[in-house]
């Protein structure tokens, strides 16, 4: 068995005394795992780092086993991204949100979005602002999907200001209103791509999709939201002209 894919890499970890194990999110075959030979080596240490893309050839005798990947820097953008607090933190957890996924399965749109997001991880707006609306992106690729098309109590599609903890559906103003301290509080970026937000919008998406994730997606295996989730927002914060405490 052989292929080639482009990967980004979500993580490599240590086997044996030269070896490491390599998880990258592929075009092709989703997340996918495979033993590089000297990979711990200097040679190969930095093109191994979360974030940089690779062309990589995996090879096998039987699709099930783990397989060697043999590999090639496309972009090693890692080395840049290590100078601020928010991509850092931010490159660990979207691989965090990647391993939500099953192993190979194709998931297109997820490497897509991922290219896109650790293009502008220099921008913390525009990190934040993408890591929040991936995050709703991922909800849905796991089948749990939130409804912010039209208002859950009267189908109107005007001033979807909340959603319901309960259904995940998005609720007007008007009909929110009575019950907005039950309701999550749905920011307008997450629905219209131009919109900009603001530091208190970021607190908002974050709290909403952090609920989401935590119920469906985090506490049925008996985890807690990653670490590096709450560290990404803090840090956003921190470099924003706008600081909100993301609590």
């Amino acid at each position: 068995m052989q292929w080639t894919d482009e990967g980004i890499v979500l993580g490599a970890k240590r086997h044996g005394e030269t070896s490491v194990i390599l998880e990258l999110m592929t075009v092709e075959r989703g997340r996918h795992l495979g033993l590089v030979r000297g990979g711990a080596g200097s040679r190969l240490r930095g093109v191994l780092q979360p974030g940089n893309l690779l062309r990589a050839t995996w090879r096998a005798r039987l699709d099930e086993h783990l397989g060697h990947y043999a590999v090639e820097g496309l972009n090693l953008r890692a080395a840049g991204l290590l100078g601020a607090a928010h991509a850092v933190h931010g490159v660990t957890h979207v691989a965090e949100l990647c391993r939500l996924l099953a192993e190979r399965e194709p998931h297109a749109r997820v490497f897509a979005a991922l290219q896109v997001i650790l293009d502008c991880l220099d921008d913390p707006l525009a990190a934040a602002t993408l890591i929040a609306r991936f995050e709703l992106a991922l909800l849905a690729e796991l089948g749990f999907g939130l409804d912010l098309s039209r208002c859950a109590a009267t189908g109107t599609t005007a001033e979807l200001v909340y959603v319901s903890p309960r259904s995940g559906r998005a609720v007007s103003r008007a009909a929110g209103h009575d019950y907005r301290d039950k309701l999550l509080r749905l920011p307008e970026f997450l629905q219209a791509e131009p919109s900009t937000p603001g530091a208190a919008d970021l607190v908002d998406a974050f709290a909403l999709t952090g609920f989401f994730l935590d119920r469906h997606a985090y506490a049925p295996r008996g985890l807690m939201l990653p670490a590096a989730r709450a560290r990404f927002l803090t840090a956003v914060m921190r470099a924003l002209p706008e600081t909100v405490s993301p609590a």
